[in-house]
């Protein structure tokens, strides 16, 4: 595959992250909105284990008129469980719409962040493993390193522990320049 830049306009935040002489072949964004991921499989009915259980438990202490203390005790979990459920895929939308990616001809970025700004850069000629996977509609997540076996539990609490490009339409020719760039020692 030709390294040619494949997109013309550099974000700001890439920009500003770049060396001297170093070129942007490739800049995107994740896909916007609410989205289901493959951790979703087990994260939902836990989820829903979770947050049905404490809103059962507040139900009960304030149906019998137990006191304060045990009417106060369920609210942080029924809090925890009310982002399980619901509140963690609008977090991990907004998170992405301030996600930017970007292939150069030395690495990749991921310049990301809700509250502060969050900045990863993976030289791609050192990288160890580079992993795809892809849905038939050709949307597709490309891991720069090892997969985190533990990954699929973060809650969307932080970053990837992995860098990844997450939830990239047209993932395929991304990857396969990203691969070029790996092998181009």
């Amino acid at each position: 595959m030709s390294l040619e830049r494949a997109n013309t306009e550099v974000p700001n935040e890439v920009q500003r992250e770049l060396s001297g002489d170093e070129r942007v072949l490739w800049a995107g964004r994740p896909l916007p909105g609410v989205r289901l991921k493959a951790s979703d499989a087990l994260m939902i009915p836990f989820s829903l284990m979770w947050g049905g259980f404490a809103i059962f438990w507040e139900a009960s202490v304030w149906s019998v008129g137990a006191p304060l203390f045990f009417r106060l005790w369920g609210v942080p979990f029924v809090l925890v469980g009310l982002y399980m459920i619901a509140g963690r895929f609008f977090f991990d939308a907004k998170v992405r719409e301030r996600t930017v990616y970007a292939l150069t001809d030395r690495r990749a970025i991921i310049a990301s962040g809700l509250w502060y700004r969050s900045v990863r850069s993976i030289e791609l000629r050192r990288l160890s493993e580079l992993g795809f996977t892809e849905s038939s509609g050709g949307i597709g997540t490309i891991t720069f390193g090892p997969a985190d076996p533990f990954g699929a539990f973060a809650l969307g609490a932080g970053p990837p522990r992995v860098p990844k490009f997450e939830l990239l339409a047209g993932a395929r020719a991304v990857y396969e320049m990203a691969r070029t760039l790996q092998q181009s020692k």
